[in-house]
C-alpha cells in the first residue's frame, strides 16, 4: 500500500467527518432578522405599511399536533387604511417556515 494514498484518505475522511459535524450542530440556519424580514415583505406587498415589529432572539421549544420545533416568536403591526392591526407569528428557528399567524386580539 502507498502511504501517501493511505494519509489522503485518512485526511480526507477527518475533512468529510469535520464538515458533517459542524452541519448537524448548527442549531439555527435561519436568523430571526431573516425570517422577520421576509414576513415583512410578504406582508407588505398589497400596499399596506408595516408599522412596527419584533423579533425573539432566543429560540423556545413549541408542540403543535404533536411535533416539537424549537421557533422564535415574534409580532407586527399592520396599517390597514386608517386602522392598525397586531399580528403575532411563530416560525420554525432551523428552516424560518411559518408555524402560526394570527391576529392579536385584545
Amino acid at each position: 500500500m502507498n502511504w501517501k494514498t493511505f494519509i489522503s484518505g485518512v485526511a480526507a475522511g477527518f475533512a468529510a467527518g469535520y464538515v458533517v459535524k459542524e452541519l448537524t450542530n448548527q442549531s439555527n440556519i435561519t436568523s430571526p432578522e431573516k425570517i422577520l424580514s421576509t414576513i415583512k415583505s410578504t406582508l407588505g406587498q398589497d400596499g399596506e405599511t408595516i408599522r412596527g415589529s419584533w423579533i425573539m432572539m432566543k429560540p423556545e421549544k413549541y408542540t403543535k399536533n404533536e411535533l416539537d420545533y424549537d421557533v422564535y416568536k415574534g409580532g407586527l403591526t399592520k396599517q390597514e387604511g386608517l386602522e392598525s392591526t397586531q399580528y403575532e407569528f411563530i416560525a420554525d428557528a432551523t428552516t424560518g417556515t411559518i408555524i402560526d399567524f394570527y391576529e392579536q386580539v385584545h
